[in-house]
């Protein structure tokens, strides 16, 4: 406790605070009170700042070579923001598939970005290797007691402005979030519940927690980079171990939808990682009925390519999208009888594309894909079903 209060008074100058933010939307359709801890909306974009600059400044004197880390992107730009307030030298490795922005916003604050590997744990044991060659200062992004008890401010914050809280719902990905929240809430207050949310495709702590003993995935392919992880620490392992009470996984059209409802609702831009702790609000597999519960959105980098993707995802999720293919004859009229009939049944056409020499066409036809915005299930239900008594060859697609 002494420890994270003292990170807490070492980090303030350089972070922002961030109060607790009820949001009405979502506390009513179920029945609770939720709040957002919104370090979307931090520095760099992320709380992973806060552990970097306390690894940092508590270990001023160990970083004279430079510092060097391995980085989906939030650590990255923590580790690169810190290093510029000290014109300490920084190198990050970063896997090829990081969203763009946050490359350049890590390169902005003037570190050596290096990109290498296909995920997290590629660029990790690249950064090792240079790390050990060069004499830099490593910090891991979650598997550090520096680091840990930098994100365990965040419970700090929370405990001294709320303190009828009934549980904390955090993102999992290496677990460095969760474990200093965790250390330091159950140390405050036992009854807080804390609960720990990943994605289903990159679920390592999850099956970690399960088998009682760490285990590496094959892949962890997520729209939720942030927490992309294959194999958590064993640092994070033990504390989630006694201070986590559940882990919760959610699908990647479950995190695209909950990132749609930020921007919708509460007009706020949630990467993958943080929308996944309203995620599992939605998809009801947390209870927040009658209880105070305080989401903690971690990040709010995301790409404006996968943004686009999550859109069309989230919508054909919630009925507002469809990818229609129709298999016409190749005669004058027919695209124009079947755009007259789409609209007619009150979808409205986004784009329209024409694939005359497909061969896998029978001689005599062609097949059209429309994309559509649609006004729910029921009315995509009744588009296919009327098409099809018309006599149209219907398939769909992103459902």
């Amino acid at each position: 406790m002494k420890e994270i209060i003292e990170a807490y008074e070492r980090i303030k100058p350089y972070i922002k605070y961030l109060p607790l933010y009820y949001s009405h939307n979502f506390s009513e359709p179920f029945g609770g009170n939720i709040y957002f801890k919104m370090e979307n909306l931090q520095r760099t974009g992320s709380f992973k700042l806060r552990g970097a600059l306390n690894a940092i400044l508590k270990n001023e004197h160990r970083c004279k070579n430079g510092v060097i880390t391995a980085s989906a992107g939030n650590h990255a730009q923590g580790v690169a923001f810190g290093c510029s307030l000290l014109s300490i030298p920084a190198v990050i490795v970063m896997p090829t598939i990081t969203p763009l922005v946050k490359v350049e916003n890590t390169k902005r604050y003037g570190a050596d970005v290096i990109l290498y590997g296909n995920s997290y744990d590629d660029a990790y044991l690249k950064a090792i290797s240079l790390s050990k060659q060069k004499n830099m200062f490593f910090i891991h992004p979650f598997n550090d007691e520096d680091v840990i008890n930098g994100q365990a401010t965040i419970a700090y914050e929370i405990v001294k402005e709320k303190d009828d809280i009934d549980s904390i719902i955090v993102p999992i990905g290496g677990g460095g979030l969760i474990s200093g929240i965790g250390k330091f809430i159950k140390n405050v207050n036992k009854k807080i519940k804390i609960v720990g949310v990943q994605a289903e495709n990159a679920a390592s702590m999850y099956n970690s927690i399960k088998k009682g003993s760490l285990i590496k995935l094959s892949n962890s392919n997520t729209i939720a980079e942030g927490i992309a992880v294959k194999e958590p620490g064993d640092i994070t392992f033990k504390y989630c171990k006694d201070f986590v009470d559940e882990i919760i996984l959610v699908s990647e059209n479950e995190i695209a939808y909950a990132i749609l409802q930020f921007i919708e609702k509460s007009k706020l831009v949630v990467e993958g990682a943080g929308a996944s702790t309203l995620a599992a609000i939605l998809s009801r597999k947390i209870d927040v009925y009658g209880k105070n519960a305080v989401l903690i959105l971690s990040g709010g980098n995301i790409d404006v390519n996968l943004l686009t993707r999550v859109f069309y995802k989230g919508m054909a999720t919630t009925g507002r999208f469809l990818e229609l293919s129709v298999i016409l004859k190749d005669i004058p009229g027919s695209l124009a009888n079947i755009t007259k009939d789409v609209a007619d049944l009150g979808a409205n056409i986004l784009d329209i594309r024409h694939f005359r020499y497909d061969t896998n066409l029978p001689v005599g036809t062609t097949k059209v894909i429309f994309h559509l915005e649609t006004k729910g299930i029921d009315h995509i239900e009744n588009i296919i079903k009327t098409l099809s008594e018309k006599g149209y060859d219907v398939d769909t697609y992103g459902e």
